[in-house]
């Protein structure tokens, strides 16, 4: 039998909800017969999340410094202790240099693991981009992180909630600058990388859906050219290198999800960031009205196109809340199957060949 895969999970911002998350996932049994899981980050901090969630009796903190110390067993998290955090200065909620400084080193951490293959795959907590940059880490997120430290130039965020998921062309820019950056060969590069995440995720023959830029995408040119001298001949190159879009052309956005939800996707390809936050975020976060409180905080944030597997959490540090125990750990345990499935998948396919 095939040993079960090794997922580094990084904390996150120290100031922020990964820990208390962390806790409450791995507090399932089911996870370590699933996968081994290994946090890197702070055991200190860890230790404070076990408390604030009242689970001294059910789980210890088993700080390392080498993955090969790790136990894997249900009832103790292993933590690859990067002890980052003065403790006396920490304070939930609070934006800092200290935490922005731990939680890039914590990604850095872990990349360098899978990069030397100590770990199957990587899955990350929220980290605070502000906090980062006051470090002097001057990123606009982990995409950009993962790409640089594993020196990767073609890639692209893929969003994912149960069978719907999304990939973008542009992410953290201007909607201006977005309009400005679908362009043919972006547009043709992300719908490989598209094809070939699905087959990452052991789907053998994707199929992809491709959405306009623009209303009812353009209408022939009245509302915009995109589709015409971008998009299309992006998918005409694609679909002669094989790669199958049912439709053969852009779809209009206002229905592209619908379709996918139906079936007829296996990944949409977006033209920008809102355009596929949104209707992933409208499946995947469900608020109580009566209870004020969220009932389902779901979703995927996985990074296609690296030499490693990289999946995320599709929600931020939980600014307000951080600390109180309330975090919803949906997220973090839907990125963990998303990175075991992608982990299993490499393997098998490492075993064909």
């Amino acid at each position: 039998m095939a040993k079960k895969p090794i997922i580094g999970i990084t904390m996150g911002d120290p100031a922020g909800n990964g820990s208390e998350i962390s806790v409450k996932a791995l507090a399932d049994s089911s996870v370590y017969e699933r996968c081994r899981p290994i946090i890197i980050g702070d055991a200190n901090c860890m230790e404070k999340a076990v408390k604030i969630l009242g689970k001294e009796n059910e789980i210890k903190i088993h700080a390392v410094q080498d993955v090969k110390e790790a136990i894997f067993e249900f009832g103790t998290i292993d933590v690859y202790d990067m002890k980052l955090v003065d403790m006396e200065k920490h304070m939930y909620g609070k934006v800092s240099k200290m935490c922005g400084e731990a939680a890039f080193q914590y990604v850095v951490k872990v990349i360098d693991l899978a990069m030397k293959n100590k770990i199957d795959a990587t899955v990350t907590n929220a980290i605070c981009k502000e906090a980062i940059n006051m470090a002097g880490h001057h990123y606009s997120g982990h995409t950009e992180i993962y790409a640089d430290y594993t020196h990767t130039a073609k890639y692209s965020m893929m969003l994912a909630h149960d069978e719907l998921r999304v990939i973008h062309v542009s992410t953290h820019v201007s909607l201006r600058q977005a309009c400005d950056l679908c362009k043919k060969e972006r547009v043709l590069d992300v719908i490989r990388i598209a094809n070939e995440g699905c087959k990452a995720l052991g789907i053998k023959e994707p199929k992809i859906g491709v959405a306009g830029l623009n209303p009812h995408c353009g209408e022939n040119g009245m509302f915009g050219r995109e589709e015409i001298e971008e998009i299309q001949p992006a998918i005409d190159e694609a679909l002669a290198e094989g790669i199958n879009i049912p439709e053969k052309a852009p779809t209009p956005p206002d229905t592209v999800f619908s379709k996918a939800l139906g079936g007829w996707y296996d990944i949409v390809v977006v033209m920008y960031h809102d355009q596929g936050h949104i209707p992933l975020k409208v499946k995947g976060f469900v608020y109580n009205k009566e209870l004020k409180k969220w009932d389902a905080v779901a979703g995927v944030n996985v990074t296609l196109g690296l030499p490693i597997i990289r999946a995320s959490v599709d929600h931020g540090t939980g600014e307000g809340h951080a600390g109180d125990g309330s975090a919803n750990e949906l997220s973090l345990v839907n990125a963990m199957d998303y990175a075991i499935r992608m982990a299993n998948a490499k393997k098998e396919k490492e075993v064909e060949a």
